[in-house]
């Protein structure tokens, strides 16, 4: 992006004055909140985290070529080549700098965000798809990766920093893009990476237990999630799950956007000024969904490659999304029937020939765990048995843990529990917890990984389903601070590799 003068990007802060007597006319290289980046003509952000605080590395970033510190309190040692600004928020301020940095790419973008507790990846992929195969040229930032041009990008958050943001938003716009798809996640609306952002459109799919070790309560949670709504820009609409019941919180904060609203079964919300779209689903195994959607008479026969309900929904709010766009629903609707499942959501890892049906699946909630268990208890076939390995990860909310154990003895004839992301927990400590929501007298306890899916695959008959639910699409375990190379997928189909041959 080359350099911008330093004054020309304070100008989208409301600061009363500078500190220290560096060049105020420099120009400025780059931008980072982490002092390590930092290089010479770099401005640098020190920003409150949980776990430090930015301010005591302004030393660290000054000697690796900072010539200007943002900051909420200015250090009693200046550096007198630096330039020091006061802010009263460091996270809005990197937030309006790196947007700035960055010639404000992101209002030239139409920027639609997906945030929900499920279903954001599989929607947002979907719908980055279709827009791109329906000749709206779009980029998608989401877990584990970015997707521009053909090139993809690895991500360790959801929803990056801002200064990681904007310089993927001016990538994409060098590479033709025009739009963008992106998950957003509760903490990064908290924590301010998406400020100054106007989104065409907002997607809320379902709002359910998780997070709460960082918001607390429901209520948090929620508000949190509608933020996204009120970023809308003139002009935009909100989609909306009107299936669940805080779907009027996220509508409520979406000013004049357009809202549309989806539903599957029963609203529980009434959609007062929206549009309402509906999929009925007319017939379902485990390769696709038949259904009718569309709005009112006006309803479009589909078949989606995706089994279970809530992925009908995924499909509907991309179809609104998509049709929200100006996109024609047929073109959208042969789009849909075209697409497969996202790497590691109700992704089939067995084949033809191994007898019994493994699934991988990101399902890390109470709810999505017993989505899918549903969903997979409908589509068995009589007289087979369904079998789920699972654990919860460490570090993180452990109230959904015994709701965790609910809700496969709930839905599944077999349980192992076991280890996901450990972290910095014991995993027996973990289990233990997950136990005590479990009712079936009979389960199996493997902290194991590996040895838990091998154990699982080989106690399957033929005709029986497996779910191997928590990890999905990552390729790594997290244990004591160190990430390990894992894949559920892998081990699955290595153990089944080794169970047709007789090994």
């Amino acid at each position: 992006m080359g350099s911008i003068r330093l004054h020309g990007l304070l100008d989208c802060l409301d600061v009363p004055g500078l500190a220290g007597s560096g060049n105020t006319g420099l120009s400025i290289r780059g931008i980072a909140s982490d002092s390590r980046k930092v290089a010479d003509g770099f401005l640098f952000i020190a920003v409150q985290g949980f776990e430090t605080d930015g301010h005591r590395y302004i030393d660290e970033a000054v000697r690796n070529g900072a010539g200007v510190v943002v900051c909420e309190k200015v250090p009693d040692n200046l550096h007198e080549e630096v330039v020091y600004v006061a802010v009263p928020d460091s996270r809005a301020a990197m937030a309006r700098i790196a947007k700035r940095f960055y010639r404000d790419i992101a209002d030239t973008l139409d920027i639609i965000g997906v945030t929900g507790t499920n279903g954001k990846t599989t929607t947002a992929r979907l719908m980055a798809a279709v827009m791109n195969d329906c000749g709206i040229c779009t980029g998608y930032i989401g877990t584990g990766l970015a997707m521009a041009g053909g090139e993809t990008i690895p991500l360790d958050r959801t929803t990056p920093e801002a200064e990681d943001l904007h310089r993927l938003f001016a990538m994409m716009a060098e590479r033709g893009c025009t739009a963008v798809v992106m998950e957003v996640s509760s903490h990064a609306l908290v924590l301010q990476r998406t400020h100054g952002i106007g989104f065409r459109g907002a997607v809320f799919t379902n709002l359910t237990q998780d997070h709460l070790d960082f918001h607390r309560t429901m209520e948090d949670y929620a508000r949190a999630k509608r933020m996204l709504f009120g970023s809308i820009r003139p002009g935009g609409f909100a989609v909306v799950n009107a299936d669940d019941p805080w779907a009027e919180t996220m509508a409520d904060n979406r000013g004049d956007a357009a809202l549309l609203c989806c539903s599957v079964g029963q609203s529980v919300f009434n959609c007062t000024g929206g549009v309402v779209l509906q999929a009925d689903v007319v017939s379902a195994d485990m390769e696709k969904s038949v259904v009718h959607i569309g709005s009112g008479e006006n309803r479009i026969t589909a078949a989606f490659r995706l089994p279970g309900l809530y992925n009908v929904m995924n499909m509907l709010e991309v179809f609104a999304a998509s049709t929200a766009m100006g996109l024609q629903p047929g073109m959208v609707v042969r789009s849909l029937e075209q697409a497969g499942p996202v790497e590691g959501r109700m992704e089939i890892v067995s084949g033809e020939g191994d007898g019994c049906s493994v699934v991988v699946d990101y399902a890390h909630t109470p709810d999505a765990l017993e989505k899918v268990l549903g969903t997979l208890r409908e589509l068995a076939k009589p007289g087979s048995r369904l079998a789920v390995v699972f654990g919860c990860g460490g570090n993180r909310d452990r109230k959904k843990r015994p709701k965790m154990g609910k809700a496969a003895s709930n839905g599944a004839d077999s349980i192992i529990i076991t280890s996901d992301n450990p972290r910095d927990e014991e995993p027996g400590t973990i289990l233990d917890d997950i136990t005590k929501g479990i009712s079936a007298s009979l389960f199996m306890r493997i902290a194991d990984r590996a040895e838990a899916i091998r154990c699982g695959v080989n106690l399957m008959k033929d005709g029986d389903i497996l779910l191997v639910a928590g990890k999905g699409h990552e390729a790594y375990q997290e244990t004591a601070g160190h990430r390990r190379h894992f894949s559920d997928r892998e081990i699955a189909q290595s153990v089944l590799r080794q169970r047709k041959h007789g090994n």
